[in-house]
């Protein structure tokens, strides 16, 4: 194969698939895109035996916990996770959720969540997540939730920079395609009997 081949062959292979995130070779440099599945899928977690209440299931509490490590490990995927609130002083703040608990979870039960961008604009996010039992493959709960882009310092809303509104966009394109959630949207009501 000569040079002009293999330069040619180099540019037609341009993508392997590392953990979450696709490494594109090109050339001479190596750059790192984040990879959008559709929905993302957390990594597994389990529930730790100090979770469960006196009732002997995981404490309403903690069901968030399990949905905030998920959105952690999603907003590091989108460019604003840890490192990014450490070095640009800005973070997304919860505004509002909707938390369906519709299956009990147990000590020890292993879980992922799945974390699917609804829409998002300048300064909010709107996504649903479900918690699934990861052996077994039903949905505990679910959670819909609206974030804030917030400048800590200023302590009030702010734009998104260029690289989490790409991160953002492209993450909405993979997760477009999916079906909209049928409890997205809902509210709690306590329907009239007559």
């Amino acid at each position: 194969m000569d040079d002009f081949a293999a330069i040619s062959y180099a540019r037609q292979v341009r993508t392997v698939v590392c953990s979450v995130l696709v490494l594109c070779v090109m050339l001479d440099r190596v750059e790192f895109e984040p990879l959008f599945f559709a929905p993302f899928v957390s990594s597994e977690m389990r529930v730790e035996p100090g979770w469960i209440d006196y009732n002997g299931h995981l404490n309403m509490a903690y069901y968030n916990v399990l949905f905030d490590r998920a959105t952690d490990e999603a907003f590091e995927l989108l460019g604003c996770g840890l490192d990014y609130v450490r070095a640009r002083r800005h973070s997304c703040f919860t505004a509002e959720v909707h938390v369906r608990y519709l299956r009990e979870l147990k000590a020890g039960d292993p879980v992922r969540v799945t974390f699917q961008l609804l829409d998002f604009d300048s300064k909010r996010l709107h996504y649903f997540e479900q918690l699934f039992h990861a052996a077994e493959g039903w949905v505990s709960a679910t959670s819909e939730n609206m974030s804030l882009h917030v400048d800590m310092d200023a302590k009030k809303t702010a734009a998104f920079p260029l690289h989490v509104t790409a991160g953002l966009s492209r993450m909405k394109s993979a997760h477009g395609l999916l079906p909209r959630p049928e409890a997205a949207g809902r509210k709690i009501l306590m329907p009239h009997r007559h």
